[in-house]
């Protein structure tokens, strides 16, 4: 059975800081793209980042400049560290892992930035 468990959010001033991690476990054929997603109040579910496992990377225009994805394949996790947080990024984070048979989603990680 695959898991993905989801890390790190929490509630930061605008201007702070907070890593964010996904760890996926159990049998995942072939993982290609990892990524993070995010659903504010109110409202859909957008993308945030994204990762290959070659390392090519894509960002919503919102984050570019802010937010940094990486991925370590050993370990099967994908992490998103952000900067300079806004209260417009508040919302539920949610890790995506897009494997050759299926797609995969975690429970998501609350992320509030208070002003």
């Amino acid at each position: 059975q695959v898991q993905l468990v989801e890390s790190g959010g929490g509630l930061v001033q605008a201007g702070g800081s907070l890593r964010l991690s996904c760890a996926a476990s159990g049998s995942i054929f072939n993982i290609n793209r990892m990524g993070w997603y995010r659903q504010a109040p109110g409202k859909q579910r957008e993308l945030v980042a994204t990762i290959t496992g070659g390392g090519t990377t894509n960002y919503a225009d919102s984050v570019k400049g802010r937010f940094t994805i990486s991925r370590d394949n050993a370990k099967n996790t994908v992490y998103l560290q952000m900067n300079s947080l806004k209260v417009d990024d508040t919302g539920v984070y949610y890790c995506k892992v897009v494997s050759q048979l299926m797609d995969y989603w975690g429970k998501g990680t609350l992320v509030t930035v208070s002003s």
